[in-house]
């Protein structure tokens, strides 16, 4: 891409230029670089970004530096090698060897060396650029690496978020999979909002959370609300298995363009002490600004409530909950958990939720609804099958009943007929009883 090509080659030539005048002083006539102009285009990621954002030069400097061994990984070795071969290690240029990568990885100390040789003044003054309130370190999309106790901090090398590099050097940025890494599953449907059946009090919740989604700019901005409100919001879904919470959440994902990831408890909650508080952080700190919607089903399991403090393993799953309660609050997205009972959940968690969304049990009526939606359109009922009939005898959830038209659905197909017999949904409907503990 032309805006990375013409970046490297200012990097190129500005290194060049400090090589030269650390190995020969008298090069002090030579003309510093200037950087090169930008303009925004569709197939210039790297233009687009630095058009909107509008970096100062040692700022654009550090992004190029973390970007470059991406795709030229001999670049600093290179230059090295040509303007100052003899020069041993050179500690004043800073830089480190990779695991797997073969090339010099940049440090904050290679930054100070390129933008300000050995001034001392200069480098004092280039100091701000790590500091953790810049705004790239702030959004977690360019910080310095982890250095052993007792080392400088600048010797850490620089970590440029990988999304940030895909979107660099490719224009789009992939949707996180599921891994230890990143405990959550990207939600997605391809249901509309008239297949949700829901009593209109509900509905009308969830469409409160909906403005939010669509509004909270405008609310905190124009309005002036930011520095009164807390960010983010915090909604619980609470009622029985099937009753439409995890549909919610990945239609409201749908309706206002936000990626909704369901977060797995099994990859976050650790036996291990910090483990669990490290994998929370490490979610939320890759949400944060990114508009995503995170929906933690089954909730219980991490945020059930807080016990006495007996022994240690008490003290350490309060501390969780604590840890969870803070990272909550500090989210500028919309959480959304789902329990089957409100009252599982720690009350302090509960003062913190602006909506609190009951998902109760299908009505009769609500019930007929999802049989008539749930059935396929071109294959017929047999004569005998009311369905007016099992909607208003049989206590069921949207969930059960789509399983019991998939289980009656397959034995039409295995008998290679085109009819839906009441024979067949019975023994649906009693295969869901014997899962809840019931008879038919």
């Amino acid at each position: 891409m032309t805006d990375l090509t013409k970046t490297f080659e200012y990097l190129h030539q500005l290194l060049a230029w400090r090589l030269s005048l650390l190995v020969n002083p008298a090069n002090s006539s030579l003309n510093r670089p200037t950087p090169p102009l930008y303009e925004a285009a569709a197939d210039a990621p790297f233009a687009q970004f630095l058009v909107q954002t509008q970096p100062n030069e040692e700022e654009l400097v550090y992004l190029s530096m973390a970007l470059v061994p991406h795709l030229q990984p001999s670049f600093f070795d290179e230059l090295i090698g040509e303007y100052a071969p003899n020069r041993g290690e050179l500690p004043e240029f800073g830089g480190v060897r990779g695991t797997n990568h073969r090339g010099l990885l940049p440090t904050g100390e290679t930054v100070l060396f390129v933008l300000a040789g050995t001034s001392l003044t200069q480098r004092q003054r280039l100091l701000p650029l790590f500091s953790s309130d810049h705004p790239f370190a702030y959004h977690k999309m360019l910080t310095l690496g982890e250095v052993p106790v007792g080392e400088p901090r600048l010797s850490g090398r620089l970590i440029l978020d990988p999304e940030y590099v895909e979107l660099f050097t490719t224009g789009h940025v992939s949707t996180p999979a599921l891994s230890p890494g990143f405990p959550a599953q990207h939600l997605r449907t391809e249901l509309a909002w008239s297949d949700l059946v829901l009593p209109p009090g509900t509905l009308a919740q969830i469409r409160d959370l909906e403005n939010w989604v669509h509004h909270n700019e405008t609310l905190r901005g124009e309005w002036g609300l930011g520095a009164r409100l807390k960010p983010g919001y915090r909604a619980l879904f609470y009622g029985p298995p099937g009753t439409g919470k995890t549909m919610t959440a990945s239609l409201l994902g749908k309706h206002t363009s936000r990626d909704v990831f369901r977060i797995d408890l099994s990859l976050v909650v650790s036996k291990y002490i910090g483990e669990t508080e490290k994998n929370l952080g490490g979610l939320f700190d890759k949400a944060q600004s990114k508009n995503w919607i995170l929906f933690f089903d089954e909730a219980d399991a991490l945020f059930s409530k807080r016990t006495d403090t007996r022994d240690a393993h008490d003290r350490y799953a309060n501390q969780e909950v604590a840890f969870l309660l803070q990272k909550i609050e500090e989210f500028d997205g919309l959480v959304i958990l789902a329990s089957n009972l409100k009252s599982n959940l720690d009350p302090a968690f509960a003062r913190r939720f602006q909506a609190m969304i009951h998902f109760p049990m299908p009505t009769a009526a609500e019930r007929l609804a999802l049989w008539q939606k749930t059935l396929p359109p071109n294959v017929p009922l047999a004569a005998d099958v009311a369905l007016e009939t099992l909607a208003a005898r049989y206590e069921l959830s949207g969930a059960a009943i789509l399983n019991i038209v998939q289980f009656v659905a397959l034995r039409a197909l295995a008998r290679q007929a085109q009819l839906l017999t009441l024979e067949d949904v019975m023994d649906g409907i009693r295969l869901e009883y014997q899962k809840e503990g019931k008879l038919l």
